[in-house]
């Protein structure tokens, strides 16, 4: 099986993408794989690769046959688009799965299906375990299940040509302890909502006439 390294996938990874979700800019320069690689939102984890480093990880790939060099008349840099579906002989459902892995790390079905959708439909989470099915039951695996993050119960799938290029046991992420005078405020907020939807209520009941739903409304509120 092909094996990557960190910056290779995180590379292929960005082809896929921008392939999939800014077709009127794809092929990529280096310059673009650059910012591709080192974009804040949808990467994990964030990295500040140079030039050279990009460079070199275009190279290997071009000489593992995943990418291909596109020379354009009048153009002054080269292009560069991915080969992925035909090497690795992947449906592009199940490539922007590989993609989204190299991309973010570990992550659970319902991240998957959600975040590889912005590069193709995956309708149903069904639809979705099965191209994860398809990828792990190959005779060599491109993806992997692995243990819940700790303090969570959702199994996690991974990806396999570069399966060291994220941790895989991430800790829980810490939640914020919002303090008691915000809980304060927000009770309050909400109980001024509610009075306000009672007395729109009650109006509504009037106007209709149903009296004995405003009396059971207001049973319930002297029961809380």
């Amino acid at each position: 099986m092909i094996e990557l390294t960190a910056d290779e996938a995180r590379v292929l990874g960005v082809l896929v993408e921008k392939a999939q979700t800014t077709p009127e800019q794809y092929p990529l320069s280096i310059n673009a794989l650059v910012n591709g690689a080192n974009q804040k939102n949808n990467r994990d984890p964030v990295t500040n690769l140079d030039e050279d480093a990009i460079f070199s990880a275009v190279e290997s790939l071009r000489a593992k046959g995943l990418v291909v060099r596109v020379d354009q008349m009048g153009a002054r840099v080269s292009k560069y688009r991915h080969n992925a579906n035909e090497v690795l002989h992947v449906r592009t459902a199940e490539l922007v799965i590989l993609a989204e892995l190299m991309l973010r790390g570990p992550q659970t079905l319902g991240e998957l299906r959600s975040r590889a959708s912005r590069m193709h439909p995956l309708e149903t989470t069904e639809q979705a375990q099965g191209m994860l099915d398809a990828l792990m039951g190959r005779p060599d695996p491109l993806v992997r299940l692995i243990p819940p993050t700790p303090g969570t119960r959702a199994q996690r799938y991974v990806q396999l040509l570069c399966a060291d290029s994220h941790p895989l046991d991430a800790p829980a992420v810490n939640i914020e302890k919002v303090p008691v005078g915000d809980f304060k405020e927000r009770i309050c907020r909400l109980e001024e909502q509610v009075e306000l939807l009672r007395k729109a209520v009650g109006q509504l009941a009037g106007s209709l006439g149903e009296t004995g739903l405003l009396e059971n409304l207001d049973k319930t509120s002297a029961e809380s």
